[in-house]
């Protein structure tokens, strides 16, 4: 089974893995040297992001 193609683009995860700190080990190491709780903080950024986005558009007409 092939690798599933991720849904953050590659350029918004190294914004989020900078602003959380831990750029430079995706740097050194690539994505698979992170830590999980790194890799859950991103998501759970990620999702704040969205939902403060959906918060903002408001309802659709």
């Amino acid at each position: 089974m092939g690798r599933r193609r991720g849904i953050m683009s590659e350029g918004f995860k190294e914004e989020l893995a900078k602003e959380l700190g831990f750029y430079d080990v995706v740097q050194k190491e690539g994505w698979g040297g992170i830590k999980a709780r790194d890799a859950g903080n991103m998501v759970k950024r990620a999702v704040e992001l969205a939902q403060e986005q959906l918060i903002h558009r408001g309802p659709k007409s």
